[in-house]
């Protein structure tokens, strides 16, 4: 209702600004919110964690979405009930990819849907796309920074410790499915994204992802060093100031 907080993130209409950053981890944000002048700590309840600021008079906020895509999805649901209408993951992943080294970016342009949560909103032959514009901007700003990344499709899945598990049941299957992607030359692979972009679609706002890889999810090393958060952290918020220009509607409250 009208002037009421949202249940889950307890944010209401104003509290954010059109433009959100999405890390999954709570303390994420804060480090984000280093970046922001005038900033407030919005709202900390269960794992939304939410800060909200300006860069170059934009409002732009930062929320946590927990891991995984039930958490990010009630968030995402939510934060557009708030007013946002513009998403940028900020988050890590593993390469999927020889050619892809630790601490390198990814800029996702779609994701496969390898899990159970969109598939209560549309069929599985719908797709997890980025908005071009969003994509576009991460691009520009990861190169105008000089910061090594890539451009293609990622992977979401449910299950983090399925990889290089002995004692999986589905052993074999996974790893079957692990080759099967790396064939068809998706580049690393995280936990929300594909929830963010089907919600983004359905619902007509803009979302896209940049990731920092750190670990080599080929080699069975889903985690090796935590390099590039910063670098994804500063692609994002150059991104919303390129987005932000391009549209001419700095917000400057």
């Amino acid at each position: 209702m009208k002037g009421e907080k949202e249940y889950h993130i307890a944010l209401g209409e104003g509290d954010v600004g059109r433009y959100v950053i999405l890390p999954g981890d709570p303390k994420r944000t804060e480090k984000i919110a280093g970046y922001f002048d005038n900033v407030r700590e919005m709202a900390f309840n269960r794992e939304f964690r939410t800060f909200t600021g300006t860069i170059d008079g934009i409002k732009v906020s930062a929320t946590s979405t927990g891991i995984g895509c039930p958490s990010a999805a009630i968030c995402v649901e939510e934060l557009i009930r708030c007013g946002a209408d513009t998403f940028i993951r900020v988050g890590t992943a593993g390469g999927l990819q020889p050619h892809i080294k630790i601490g390198d970016l990814v800029i996702t342009t779609a994701s496969v849907r390898d899990e159970g949560t969109t598939v209560q909103y549309v069929p599985i032959q719908y797709p997890a796309v980025a908005d071009y514009r969003v994509c576009s901007a991460l691009k520009e700003a990861a190169q105008k920074l000089g910061f090594p990344h890539h451009i293609g499709i990622g992977h979401t899945k449910d299950a983090f410790y399925t990889e290089g598990s002995e004692d999986i049941p589905l052993l074999e299957e996974n790893r079957l499915k692990w080759k099967v992607w790396e064939r068809a030359n998706v580049l690393a692979t995280a936990m929300e994204a594909s929830a963010l972009y089907v919600i983004s679609s359905i619902r007509r706002v803009r979302a896209g992802e940049v990731l920092a890889v750190i670990g080599l999810t080929y080699k069975d090393e889903p985690i090796v060093s935590k390099k590039g958060v910063e670098e994804a952290i500063k692609t994002a918020l150059e991104a919303v100031k390129i987005l932000a220009a391009k549209e001419g509607k700095n917000e400057k409250k």
